[in-house]
């Protein structure tokens, strides 16, 4: 997915409803990450729930997305009191459109998995900014400054 490459239309389950991409509304943030309530994952989520208001005041809808199930998103929502609203693609089709279904390598063993990414959507529903292979720290921050550039 290039900048200026506009919203996919895939659907993903968000709290038991079944809810395309393009319907979120915009400015957009799409975030993709491998597993919930894994340690990374988890400081994600929690970064990016702690800036919910600030996302919310510069009009930015925020969702998170992995194959894990919409049960496994309801345990890990609440288990951390997470404020960003979590999407489930058990099927991949979102990993498909954006491009973060990868390989992988852990210990010299090779495997597919989610790519750490985000993705920055504009009031026109445009790629506005792309990261790839984040890091956590200090990565909501980031996406909150570029969506308040934009």
């Amino acid at each position: 997915m290039d900048e200026g490459s506009t919203v996919p239309d895939v659907a993903v389950t968000i709290d038991d409803a079944v809810i395309s991409l393009t319907s979120l509304g915009a400015p957009l943030v799409v975030y993709f990450y491998p597993k919930d309530d894994t340690a990374g994952c988890t400081t994600e989520a929690k970064d990016f729930s702690a800036l919910a208001d600030a996302f919310a005041a510069a009009g930015v809808t925020v969702v998170g997305i992995s194959k894990d199930t919409p049960a496994s998103h309801a345990k890990f929502t609440a288990k951390h009191g997470l404020a960003v609203r979590l999407g489930s693609d058990v099927e991949g089709a979102a990993c498909d459109a954006f491009g973060v279904w990868v390989e992988k390598a852990m210990y010299g063993r090779k495997y597919m998995g989610i790519e750490r990414a985000t993705f920055l959507f504009g009031a026109d529903r445009t790629l506005a900014k792309a990261w790839r292979k984040v890091r956590v720290a200090g990565h909501a921050e980031a996406v909150l400054a570029a969506a308040n550039a934009i």
